[in-house]
C-alpha cells in the first residue's frame, strides 16, 4: 500500500514545498522605500515644508519612476528572486 503526499501549492502558495522564501509585494515596497531613502527624499520633503522650496524635478521624477517599477514588479505573476538588482529599477545617478 502506498501513500501520496498532498501538496497544498494551489490553495496555499506560501506554504508550498520549496516556496517558503517566496518574494512578497511588501518586500518590493521595502526595496522601493530603501531606494527613495537613498535619494534623501525625506530631507527634500522637509526642506520643502520648512522653506517652501519645491523638491527638485529630478528627484520627484525618480521617485515616480521607482513607484512605477515597484508597481510593475508587484503585479508580476512570478516575482523574480533577484528583484533587488538594479536592472529592474531606474538609474538614480
Amino acid at each position: 500500500m502506498r501513500f501520496a503526499i498532498e501538496s497544498r501549492e494551489w490553495s496555499e502558495p506560501d506554504q508550498a514545498i520549496g516556496h517558503s522564501g517566496a518574494v512578497r509585494p511588501m518586500d518590493i515596497e521595502a526595496e522601493a522605500r530603501r531606494r527613495k531613502d537613498a535619494l534623501g527624499l525625506d530631507e527634500w520633503r522637509m526642506r520643502e515644508y520648512v522653506s517652501g522650496t519645491p523638491v527638485p524635478a529630478r528627484i520627484h521624477q525618480l521617485c515616480e519612476q521607482i513607484d512605477l517599477a515597484a508597481g510593475a514588479l508587484s503585479r508580476m505573476s512570478r516575482i523574480p528572486e533577484d528583484f533587488r538588482d538594479d536592472i529592474y529599477w531606474p538609474r538614480c545617478w
